[in-house]
């Protein structure tokens, strides 16, 4: 397993990890943030993994969410409707999103990110170093 380090984001290409959980709080257009339902950010730090083609022309970022705070508060605000990477420059999603349950009981969250140009992975590397730097995060190439 991957330890938290405060060092500045670069890219790469393998996990994030972070410390517990924070309080759900309403969108900020100042931060970027993750989202499972628009508007309602997710307090919840994933482990990110990245993986690109050798020719960069596509990639993919799997985020897995560990106990997010959204299975206590999805009922009380809406469906969860996929995953949103909201910054400055505006919204990135996607609806490949999967709960896993052990013992009936929602224990994670998988969502898959697919970039198909380098514009697309370009874009998504700047919501990543704003998300990192805005959340103390820190890269470890594996």
């Amino acid at each position: 397993m991957m330890a938290l380090r405060q060092a500045p984001f670069s890219r790469g290409a393998r996990p994030f990890q972070a410390a517990a959980p924070r309080p759900i709080r309403m969108i900020s257009c100042d931060a970027a943030s993750l989202q499972f339902i628009k508007g309602v950010n997710e307090p919840t730090i994933p482990e990110v993994r990245l993986t690109r083609s050798r020719t960069g022309a596509n990639g993919t970022a799997t985020f897995i969410f560990e106990n997010p705070s959204i299975f206590q508060a999805s009922g009380e605000m809406g469906d969860i409707t996929g995953l949103f990477l909201v910054d400055d420059e505006g919204v990135l999603s996607t609806t490949d999103v999967k709960a896993k349950f052990i013992n009936g009981k929602p224990q994670a969250i998988e969502a898959k990110y697919q970039m198909r140009s380098q514009f697309e992975w370009d874009r998504f590397m700047r919501f990543m170093d704003r998300f990192a730097e805005d959340n103390g995060l820190g890269f470890e190439k594996n």
